[in-house]
């Protein structure tokens, strides 16, 4: 997976902290294959490589369907957790210190997990979504426990107009004592 790792590191992170800063959100040119990505979304039948199974509607989440991968995590996605979080680590550590927070997020996946595990935080929490037709995940925000890292990566597996048409990705920035904010990012 050295791949994944130079493909992560040829990013413009700088401009993605800009980003960050200035919209909350940063988007990417691809970072994984057509067939990694066709690899992804053809585990989503193998019960094996997951350890749960969330039908959205059952719980008034929405249309649809997603899975927490089991442990071991899948090489590809281990690959991208370990190789894009120390430069999200950096920038949600600068978002802490502006925040004048105490929070202060380890510099590697391997410090965050044992911070984690102190804190009985032991589950894997990689996920993979699906929906059919008229499906959509309610807004949200993805906490497990009390150790909270702040940003999330988001990788878009199906292709907008080949796989599916429509579904934008909507983010919401909620401002205290004032109307949230949404933006949709076409995936």
């Amino acid at each position: 997976m050295a791949d994944i790792a130079a493909r992560l590191a040829d990013l413009d992170w700088t401009a993605m902290e800009r980003a960050l800063w200035e919209h909350g959100y940063a988007k990417t040119p691809a970072v994984l294959t057509p067939d990694e990505c066709a690899e992804l979304v053809a585990m989503y039948g193998d019960e094996a490589r997951f350890r749960s199974t969330v039908d959205m509607g059952r719980y008034r989440f929405g249309e649809g369907e997603y899975k927490y991968f089991a442990a071991p995590l899948p090489p590809l996605v281990q690959a991208l957790r370990e190789h894009a979080y120390p430069p999200l680590a950096a920038i949600a550590n600068q978002f802490e210190a502006a925040l004048d927070t105490a929070t202060l997020h380890p510099t590697t996946l391997a410090g965050l997990q044992a911070v984690c595990r102190k804190r009985g935080q032991t589950k894997p929490t990689p996920l993979l979504l699906h929906y059919e037709t008229g499906g959509y995940n309610c807004l949200h925000q993805d906490i497990y426990g009390d150790v909270v890292f702040p940003l999330q990566l988001t990788c878009f597996l199906s292709r907008r107009g080949m796989d599916y048409d429509g579904g934008d990705f909507l983010l919401v920035e909620q401002r205290p004592r004032a109307q949230s904010k949404g933006e949709s990012v076409a995936a």
